[in-house]
């Protein structure tokens, strides 16, 4: 049995069928979900980083959701480069179709907060991509980890210049909106009173800021009133 065998059958003992079916709820469409929850999948990606790491990912399957969140999770977690990390990562990109796979190897990829300035140039061609989950997988990267002055005008400008009709594109640009209304509240607020979102996007990030325990009662209301009218969203 090889070591791709190994870790698929690693994965299943660790899977729950309740688990299984949650995960599958929140993922419409997604098949091959075997069931196994993150912290489980963190633990055994810290396991493979303390070993040969790097014929496990030469190796690795892809046949379940499970085993690619793992792959991205051990590229997070391993001591290496930043150039060997960047190839890492760009080789993995092509395996992201669904939001947990995007969602959970941005936030692993902790090597950013050493080298911004590098990701941010690594990062542009995602931005400007014409494919959902090389778009998301650059907008969630700017949520996770350019929430930050310097950056806040050029997040801006790509959120104004992705065009993209996917609903996970959608999505997480109006996530990242309101998260950096969070965080730079005065310069998203001037962002939000002059953009060039699209109706849907626009009206789900003041949602998703409506939303936020971290968002005073006076300024939700401001936010509200901000709707824009007779859209669909």
């Amino acid at each position: 049995m090889d070591n791709a065998q190994l870790i698929r059958q690693r994965l299943i003992e660790l899977s729950e069928e309740q688990y299984r079916a949650f995960s599958a709820s929140l993922t419409p469409g997604k098949k091959n979900i075997l069931g196994v929850r993150l912290p489980k999948l963190r633990k055994l990606a810290g396991e493979i980083v303390k070993e040969d790491w790097r014929t496990y990912l030469s190796q690795a399957s892809d046949e379940s959701m499970e085993e690619v969140l793992l792959q991205g999770m051990v590229i997070g977690k391993c001591k290496t480069d930043i150039e060997e990390l960047l190839t890492l990562v760009a080789r993995f990109i092509p395996k992201i179709d669904c939001w947990p796979v995007c969602d959970s190897f941005c936030s692993s990829l902790k090597m950013v907060h050493q080298y911004r300035e590098r990701f941010w140039e690594f990062l542009q061609p995602y931005l400007l991509s014409d494919q959902e989950y090389e778009i998301r997988f650059g907008v969630v990267m700017l949520l996770n980890y350019y929430v930050l002055p310097e950056y806040a005008p050029a997040a801006f400008h790509h959120f104004d210049r992705i065009k993209h009709e996917g609903y996970y594109v959608k999505m997480a640009v109006a996530w990242a909106i309101s998260i950096y209304f969070i965080k730079l509240q005065e310069e998203t607020f001037a962002y939000l009173k002059n953009n060039k979102l699209d109706d849907f996007t626009y009206n789900k990030a003041l949602q998703k800021i409506t939303e936020s325990l971290r968002v005073d009662k006076e300024t939700k209301e401001i936010i509200r009133s901000m709707k824009r009218k007779n859209t669909l969203s």
